[in-house]
């Protein structure tokens, strides 16, 4: 993370805590299919083979940035 500027982080910060809507630090399987009601079962899976490092069926902040940036 240390290589995003402030302001990249601030975005991915922002945008994550947009789709957490419970508060929790962490994004579920659910909050994912209500922000993107359209994404494919299959980009579903995929993510969480690619992005859920820990395999806890969540993401946290960190999983989170390291996928998109």
């Amino acid at each position: 993370m240390a290589e995003l500027s402030d302001e990249r982080l601030e975005q991915l910060k922002s945008t994550f805590a947009s789709i957490d809507t419970d508060g929790d630090g962490y994004i579920s399987e659910t909050e994912l299919k209500r922000h993107f009601p359209g994404l494919p079962a299959e980009a579903l899976g995929a993510m969480s083979e690619a992005a859920d490092s820990d395999q806890d069926g969540r993401y946290s902040l960190e999983e989170f940035i390291r996928t998109v940036s």
